[in-house]
Formats: structure tokens, C-alpha cells, sequence
């Protein structure tokens, strides 16, 4: 496993680029996405966009040193497309214009992703730190490109982002797994197995901040209709047919897939589970190649503990509980749509998940007379 995943998670190598200072002739982009929630509060939006000039990306291929400003770019373009596609006062429209369509098709080639807004470009790769020293952790994190003015949006993002830093600590514990795994080290294996749990915990307690300062009914109505998927859109100037794309979702994050594949968590066969699947295109590539690395590894099962086990196993389960009323309280409860801004039936998927993750814990390895002398033995039982 590469070194960055074990101390950054599946964030970025470097904190993401926050203007175009390799590319300046890119700089008009910067101004346009900074003045994006302003501009999609007139009813000319769509109109301002068409004759705008959009700079194309100056290269064909993908150049370690120019990373950080292509992600900057796709960033500022898939911003852009969902606001034209789902502007909130207005009407939703199946055309993206070439305007758009073109550089953004052309930006997304070159990550090897598809052409839309996903949850690397709306969370990963769209922050900055205040104190450059400090922690990657919410109160030092603001974002680069918004939707709208309001702190809620931010606040959203901004979650999501701690989350993923703390990931680094569930990646460093897998990294140090895998060799006590192929030895059959199950005391090394078992304290990889309770840092997981300890940063999972880490990352429920950052979920359940999401209601200090976004509000529900806004969330609803205001911002999340520009993460929803694309559905029948035709891209201008690239494709001849409409396509459909998932929009952003948090199950676009490698977290819970890299814990699956490490504990090889098996779901029941459903269309639930061919979305889930489906998702992975949504994900960075190096993403993609780690998730492949982590199922290849040995599985905890046979050398780790049972509690050990089961406690990593509760812990995913307790995360995406939080995560189920979020969505019950946040979305559920407010639309008749079952579709998440991934297209995905989101309550039944989400509770499908819950419930076979507890399902696949370990039987107790404490023996019945442990459990009928509460640990004593028969000698305890009989004084």
C-alpha cells in the first residue's frame, strides 16, 4: 500500500490546489466559480453560461506534476455542469451546452472518470486549511467551490472531509494487518483490528455533528438538488445519445468499500448491490487499484479474535446507522423520490447494509459455562 493512503486517507497527496497559479490562462475559472452562488440566484444563469468562454485544459494526458490544477479544473467544470443541468429556480434541463460539455468530457477522459460532478470533486478535492499546520479537521477547513452562500453547504463538505482524514488511520491499521495476517500474528492482527474500530468510532462521532449547523430544511431545497444525478442528458458538441450518470453521494467514498474488501464482508445479491458496485466508477482510479489490493488480502476471520472481530463489524454497522437518519431526518422524510442523489432506493439500501453487517459477526468465542458463571468457570459457580 502506498505510503500516502496510510497517512493521508483517501484524500489527495497534497491539499488540493485552490487557484490555477501553473496554468493562469485558467485563472477566468476561478473567478467564475467563486462568483457561481451569486450568479445561480438570476434567472439568466444558463444564458450567462452559453456565452461564456470556457478554457480548455492545455494538456491530453495526465501529468503528475500538473495533478493538483486538473483536479482544480474538473472541480470548477463539474460545478458548473450541475448547476446548468439542476439550477434550483429553475426548470431542470437534459441539455449540457458544448460549452460545458466538451472541456468537462475532455477533463474527466484524462482522470479516467466519468463526466460529472462526483464525490471526489465535491468533497475530496475541495478544501483548504486555514492554518496550514494544522489538523485537516473541521474548524481549521474551509471550501473552495460552492453551490450556495450558505454555511450549511460548507459545513456538509466540510464533515465529510474530516471524516476521510481520520480514514488514514483505518488504511495504516490494514497496511500493518497484512503481514501479521500471512503470519498468522493474531495478537498483531487483533490491535489492527481495535484501531480500526477506535477510528471508526472517531469518524461516527464527526457524523453526528452534521446537525450543528445544517439545517434540514435547507438542505433539502437548496443545495442538494445540484448533487442529484443526471438522467437522461445529452452532452453537446460529444455524444449523440443522452446518458445517465450518478450524481454525488457519499457512497462514493472508499471508506466503507476498503472495510468491506479488508473484513470481506459479502452482501446478498441484489439490485441493491449492482448499484454499490456500480459506484466504484465514480471513484479516483488509484482508489479503484487500492480497493483491489485490500480484497486480496488475507481475511481477519481465522487468525483475530471474535470480539476483536465483531467490534470492527459493530462499529461500520454504528456509522451507517448515524448515516441512516441523516438520511431518514435530511431526505426521507421530505420528498416522496426513494432515489438518493446517486439514483439509488436509499432507505432500503442503506438498511440492507446495516443489518448484514451485524449479520456477518462471529460467534462469541466465550465457552457456555463462561456464559452461564459470567466468566468464572465451574469452580466459581459452585462457591
Amino acid at each position: 500500500m502506498d505510503t500516502h493512503f496510510t497517512k493521508r486517507g483517501f484524500l489527495p497527496v497534497h491539499d488540493p490546489a485552490t487557484r490555477f497559479r501553473r496554468f493562469p490562462q485558467l485563472s477566468s475559472l476561478d473567478e467564475l466559480g467563486g462568483s457561481l452562488p451569486e450568479r445561480l440566484e438570476q434567472d439568466d444563469f444558463r444564458d450567462q453560461i452559453r456565452r461564456t468562454i470556457i478554457p480548455r485544459w492545455p494538456e491530453d494526458e495526465l501529468r503528475q506534476s500538473s495533478l493538483d490544477e486538473l483536479r482544480l479544473y474538473y472541480v470548477r467544470l463539474g460545478f458548473l455542469a450541475s448547476a446548468y443541468i439542476n439550477q434550483v429556480s429553475q426548470p431542470r434541463v437534459h441539455l449540457l451546452p458544448s460549452v460545458l460539455a466538451v472541456p468537462l468530457c475532455h477533463v474527466c477522459r484524462i482522470l479516467q472518470r466519468p463526466p460529472i460532478l462526483s464525490y471526489d470533486g465535491y468533497a475530496l478535492y475541495n478544501w483548504r486549511r486555514l492554518d496550514r499546520r494544522g489538523p485537516i479537521a473541521l474548524g481549521n477547513l474551509e471550501t473552495i467551490q460552492n453551490f450556495v452562500k450558505l454555511e450549511d453547504e460548507h459545513w456538509f463538505i466540510l464533515v465529510h472531509v474530516e471524516i476521510e482524514a481520520i480514514a488514514a488511520e483505518i488504511l495504516a491499521a490494514i497496511n500493518r494487518a497484512e503481514p501479521a495476517l500471512h503470519g498468522h500474528d493474531g495478537d498483531t492482527a487483533d490491535e489492527c483490528l481495535r484501531d480500526i474500530a477506535d477510528a471508526l468510532e472517531k469518524q461516527t462521532k464527526v457524523l453526528r455533528r452534521i446537525p450543528e449547523r445544517m439545517r434540514p430544511q435547507l438542505y433539502h431545497r437548496t443545495f442538494r438538488p445540484y448533487i442529484r444525478f443526471f438522467e437522461q442528458v445529452s452532452y453537446e458538441g460529444v455524444a449523440d445519445q443522452p446518458m445517465n450518470f450518478r450524481g454525488e453521494t457519499g457512497a462514493q467514498s472508499s471508506i466503507m468499500p476498503a472495510l468491506e474488501a479488508f473484513m470481506k464482508l459479502q452482501h446478498r445479491q441484489t439490485i441493491l448491490t449492482e448499484h454499490l458496485a456500480d459506484l466504484r466508477r465514480f471513484m479516483p482510479i488509484e482508489h479503484q487499484a487500492l480497493l483491489g489490493e485490500i480484497q486480496a488480502m488475507p481475511s481477519p476471520r481465522a487468525c483475530t479474535s471474535p470480539e476483536k472481530f465483531n467490534a470492527v463489524l459493530e462499529a461500520m454497522a454504528a456509522f451507517r446507522e448515524v448515516h441512516y437518519g441523516w438520511a431518514d431526518s435530511y431526505v426521507h422524510q421530505r420528498t416522496d423520490d426513494p432515489r438518493g442523489t446517486g439514483g439509488t432506493p436509499y432507505m432500503k439500501w442503506l438498511k440492507q447494509l446495516i443489518d448484514e453487517t451485524r449479520a456477518a459477526k462471529q460467534p462469541s468465542s466465550r465457552s457456555w459455562v463462561d456464559v452461564i458463571t459470567g466468566g468464572h468457570g465451574l469452580s466459581g459457580a459452585s462457591s
